[in-house]
């Protein structure tokens, strides 16, 4: 038992997986929170453009 324990702590395959993984997570949550704010600022603005345009 002994040995296997000290064969899965020593083997490093498996962090660097892991590691990849959260980076990937964390990189996929700043890039859809940034489409999200981007994508809702956009519509604003051009919901003001389209107003201001058909008041004239």
């Amino acid at each position: 038992m002994n040995e296997l324990i000290n064969f899965l702590w020593r083997n490093e395959q498996g962090q660097d997986i892991a590691e990849y993984a959260v980076m990937l997570a964390v990189i996929l949550v700043i890039v859809i929170g940034t489409v999200r704010l981007i994508g809702s600022n956009a519509n604003n603005v051009f919901s003001q453009v389209a107003s201001a345009v058909g008041s004239n």
